[in-house]
């Protein structure tokens, strides 16, 4: 999917909402055991329920790798299913892959190639050639870890750089700018997390163009105001993931019919805060 593509999709939907597929067969209702795939069944209506209010979806690879082969089947029927069914979502692979560049080149074959993900969440601190097969791929996105939303992120990410020198950066700061010229923002997106929506000014300063992912709305606590005062760009520059919030939010047969509450709640914000900001 092209970047106009995904901009023409958020105008026509009013929406920017990214929905994470992060399922976990121990939370899923429990009469969905009973089917052959309950990962799959889950992810289904919770898809067909959802699809109207979002533009992207977001499955975490762990939660099918931890299945074994069967969780990579559910995977690939999952990917499958809203390739064939939901042409205008944007999907995205939350992989956290990179590694020497050949492993990459595998890595990206494997999503974006065989399981035809339009888009692959990678981590750079191994540096370009470990993201450049990422970015080889006609109307394929790398999304590079910057500025996550997790505890742990001030651990290294917020490190000062050259901090007794005039162009000091903290390291997430360095990692941006070393990193955009690697590809485009036809190509190339950056996590930066909604719990540090402040930071946005900064970031926008170094890449005022580029698509963000921007976790950390909802169950994590960032505000959706705060991430589109400081990130929104002319055309939306933003896809803002709602995981636990909206796919957990009802726990028995309705529970779809819960989930497209809780999507439809954040697209009636998503369109105020677009008109507001475009």
């Amino acid at each position: 999917m092209t970047k106009q593509e995904l901009f023409e999709n958020i105008k026509k939907k009013n929406s920017f909402l990214c929905i994470g597929l992060d399922t976990d067969i121990a939370k899923i209702p429990a009469y969905l055991l009973k089917e052959e795939d309950p990962v799959f069944e889950f992810n289904k209506q919770i898809i067909d329920s959802t699809q109207e209010y979002c533009v992207a979806y977001k499955p975490n690879t762990a939660f099918y790798e931890a299945q074994g082969t069967k969780g990579w089947v559910s995977l690939e029927k999952t990917i499958e299913y809203i390739n064939e069914n939901y042409k205008d979502i944007f999907t995205i692979a939350d992989a956290k892959r990179g590694d020497i560049g050949n492993t990459s080149s595998m890595y990206a074959k494997a999503f974006l190639e065989n399981l035809n993900f339009d888009a692959i969440t990678v981590a750079p601190y191994m540096g370009e050639d470990s993201v450049t097969p990422f970015l080889n791929y006609k109307n394929k996105w790398a999304i590079l870890l910057a500025l996550t939303s997790n505890k742990g992120a001030h651990d290294f990410q917020s490190i000062m750089i050259n901090a007794e020198m005039e162009d000091q950066n903290y390291l997430y700061q360095e990692v941006i700018d070393k990193s955009k010229n690697w590809g485009t923002s036809e190509n190339m997106m950056y996590v930066i997390g909604a719990t540090r929506a402040e930071m946005l000014t900064d970031v926008r300063t170094m890449i005022p163009d580029h698509f963000l992912l921007v976790p950390g709305v909802g169950a994590q606590g960032g505000s959706l105001e705060e991430v589109a005062k400081f990130g929104m760009n002319k055309q939306c520059g933003l896809l803002v993931n709602s995981s636990r919030g909206i796919i957990y939010a009802g726990a028995t047969e309705d529970f779809a019919d819960k989930a497209k509450e809780e999507a439809k709640k954040l697209l009636l914000e998503m369109k105020q805060l677009l008109e507001q900001y475009l």
